[in-house]
């Protein structure tokens, strides 16, 4: 059961009901995570300014975002981003088959989007730490000292928010992501 109830653009608090009609009008309707958030404007205003320096600043493409984020919600065990990452996923040209092999960590079908998103599993599930094998293997694969840092902000963004659904026991409102089968 939710811990936060979900703020509607109009009975948000002032500071931050701005930000959250920015992100209605981005995602089409306020979400659960985003109305929640929303409760402080300190919590929505650091995902909005982490979002939107991605978003100005990043040189990752949605396919390579989505996989990056699908893979820390299955680190970290967030349903919800899991859940809203598949949808996102998907519309960035993933099957769905895709998308769970990218959670189970066999996004095999892409050595160098694999080599990446191993890095990024690494530092949301060692606590910032990458192994010298996994990032010389993305070195290996093409990505730059540049991508490798950029990665970095991908995963703090997505262990943000993983870790406000957690906290706040953020309810699903968008279609539950497939089960690992594990």
């Amino acid at each position: 059961m939710p811990r936060i109830p979900v703020h509607t653009v109009d009975s948000a608090p002032a500071p931050g009901a701005e930000t959250l009609r920015r992100l209605e009008k981005r995602f089409g309707r306020v979400l659960n995570i985003h109305g929640g958030m929303a409760h402080s404007p300190v919590v929505v205003e650091t995902y909005a300014a982490m979002s939107t320096a991605i978003a100005e600043h990043g040189t990752f493409d949605a396919r390579t975002r989505e996989a990056i984020a699908l893979a820390v919600g299955a680190v970290d065990a967030c349903a919800y981003c899991q859940s809203a990452h598949t949808v996102s996923a998907k519309a960035a040209g993933f099957t769905q088959e895709e998308t769970v092999a990218i959670r189970r960590g066999e996004a095999g079908g892409d050595p160098k989007l694999a080599a990446l998103v191993q890095v990024a599993r690494e530092i949301a599930g060692e606590v910032g730490q990458a192994s010298d094998t996994a990032w010389d293997a993305a070195r290996a694969q093409g990505w730059t000292d540049t991508q490798l840092t950029e990665v970095f902000a991908h995963v703090a963004v997505n262990l943000y928010t993983n870790y406000f659904n957690h906290y706040a026991r953020t309810e699903l409102d968008v279609p539950a992501a497939p089960d690992l089968g594990y």
